[in-house]
């Protein structure tokens, strides 16, 4: 049995989008999924479903929580493989920096280096980012809330067509810890 994580993007931030963690555990247990367990109030769940892939498990649960809660929720569903994968390939030294310094924004799709072609990135050091597989790590070293890099990369035509969302370092190693 393999078991997953579903990211949730944008819920329960600012009082927005409010997505109850112990109602997203009983919604994901009556769509037949097994072991649901959740992880922060920022939308991360842990489970092991009888059935579906990542992409048709993250449609599902999209539909789910927006006929339950009302309003549309972009979701990424990753299983453990991956995540392992995505956290062992880090090109930063993870292990010399603070976990609030180091993000991962997981990408519905692989993207290629033109999709960022026009950002300046010598301008933003000594922030940088590079891509992986699915994956873009960021290194903001006074933290996400400061960096100017995301606040770019973070922009619509950047990421027109994808679902993107940002996990500090803490929670991509919890998710691969969780889903292990």
């Amino acid at each position: 049995m393999t078991t997953y994580a579903a990211l949730l993007r944008g819920i329960n931030v600012g009082g927005n989008k409010k997505v109850p963690m112990a109602e997203l555990r009983v919604l994901m247990e009556g769509l037949g999924h097994a072991g649901v367990r959740t992880h922060l109030q920022s939308g991360q769940a842990v489970f092991t479903p009888d059935h579906g892939d990542e992409e048709s498990l993250a449609a599902e649960l999209a539909q789910a929580i927006e006929k339950r809660f009302g309003f549309p929720v972009d979701v990424i569903v990753r299983d453990h493989a991956y995540l392992r994968a995505v956290a062992d390939a880090c090109p930063f030294p993870a292990a010399e920096l603070e976990a609030k310094q180091l993000h991962v924004t997981y990408v519905s799709e692989p993207v290629g280096e033109e999709r960022y072609a026009g950002i300046d990135r010598a301008a933003f050091l000594p922030e940088e980012f590079r891509l992986g597989d699915r994956a873009l790590y960021l290194y903001a070293p006074d933290g996400l809330g400061r960096s100017k890099l995301a606040e770019q990369l973070a922009k619509p035509r950047i990421n027109k067509g994808l679902i993107a969302t940002t996990r500090n370092w803490n929670t991509v190693l919890k998710l691969v810890e969780l889903t292990g």
